[in-house]
């Protein structure tokens, strides 16, 4: 990214004005086909040495015997009441949206509120499946791209994983949640189309395994501690067991790689991490939800962009696996701490500390295993 550029991105990050540029409503909903152009190379590798990398050998092996079958280990019989599934409204989100005058939704009802509840619902469960096609596509690509067998070997399970992944949310959306899927939100699918598009195999890595499926399983472990739906709390115990193999892929390969690339390059992945953190983040202000809703996007933004600290946990607990992971692998501090200012400007530095998820994934591959307590 050119240095005017990610200066006007650090200057502007909490602004509506420039997530508003590229936040409209994604109304190109008439073609099921996005092609985007893929610039890498098909890398071939004579050494099939199996287990050369000892850490991506273990994952290849755990991720053989913690496949997990869609149709015969959940229960599709389960009955879903839409109504009784729409969360009781925070208080403190009745207080800042409903009954401030200067609010988009001053004056909203219960039914509403309601209403907002199941639309965020089917609104998440699409941009989720949308997410793990593309980690679908980025993971093949990573078999295609990467050098070394013991990663070629990994990621063709992860291939597997996110077949699955997409198959369970859309068959959960059809089935349970009438069909009611949106489509892809601008600022995923433009930052779906970077990762695909770049001819390095580390930005595959980093921007898929790191950011896109860091920011899921954060997402993931938040929704599983708070819905009472017992089919989709099964689900997502699934995903996360295969999505904290994932990440840790990611972390590992990336760690030897980085550890010999120059400053410059290293500026760069950061770079392109922050522009993915905010991406991410501003996805999740739900932009479609209010354009069906009849609400002012851009006030409804800028509103977001001002909720008090309290109202934030939500968003910042999404960077708790992104943050870690970033500094596990030296770009938080690299270049004199240029990622860790960044990460200090949206509100997320907080988590530097807590686990990474190379440590931490086989704790919830432990839990997957047993069928009977998920």
């Amino acid at each position: 990214m050119a240095s005017t550029e990610i200066d006007h991105l650090i200057g502007t990050a909490n602004e509506a004005d420039r997530i508003m540029e590229i936040s409209e409503f994604n109304s190109d909903v008439s073609s099921t086909i996005h092609a985007v152009e893929d610039h890498a190379e098909a890398i071939f590798t004579w050494d099939y040495e199996k287990g050369s990398r000892p850490r991506l050998d273990t994952l290849y092996e755990k991720a053989k015997t913690s496949q997990w079958n869609a149709q015969t280990d959940l229960d599709w019989s389960i009955e879903v009441d839409l109504d009784e599934f729409a969360n009781e409204p925070d208080p403190l989100e009745i207080a800042y949206y409903a009954e401030s005058p200067e609010s988009p939704l001053y004056g909203m009802s219960d039914e509403n509120w309601r209403e907002v509840g199941i639309e965020s619902l089917k609104w998440s469960m699409s941009q989720f499946m949308h997410g793990e096609q593309g980690a679908l596509v980025c993971t093949a690509k990573i078999v295609e791209t990467v050098p070394w067998i013991d990663a070629k070997y990994y990621a063709a399970t992860q291939v597997m994983d996110e077949a699955r992944h997409v198959e369970v949310f859309a068959q959960y959306l059809d089935q349970k949640l009438d069909g009611g899927i949106y489509p892809c939100n601008t600022h995923l699918g433009l930052l779906l189309d970077d990762i695909v598009s770049d001819s390095r195999w580390d930005m595959t890595y980093l921007g898929m395994q790191i950011m896109v499926e860091g920011l899921a399983l954060a997402a993931f472990g938040f929704m599983y501690q708070t819905t009472k739906e017992p089919l989709l709390k099964k689900l997502l115990r699934y995903v996360m067991s295969d999505e904290a193999r994932h990440v840790a892929f990611g972390v590992l390969s990336l760690q030897e790689v980085y550890a010999s690339f120059s400053s410059a390059e290293i500026r760069e992945r950061q770079e392109f991490a922050f522009e993915a953190a905010l991406r991410m983040r501003d996805r999740f202000m739900r932009q479609e939800i209010w354009e069906g809703l009849g609400v002012d996007v851009r006030k409804m933004v800028e509103y977001q962009l001002n909720e008090p600290p309290e109202l934030k946990v939500f968003q910042q607990l999404l960077f708790s696996k992104i943050v870690p992971n970033c500094k596990k692998l030296g770009l938080l501090d690299a270049g004199d701490g240029w990622l860790r200012d960044r990460f200090t400007d949206i509100g997320v530095i907080q988590f530097e500390d807590w686990a990474d998820t190379a440590s931490e994934y086989e704790d919830l591959d432990e839990v997957a295993k047993d069928r009977t307590n998920v």
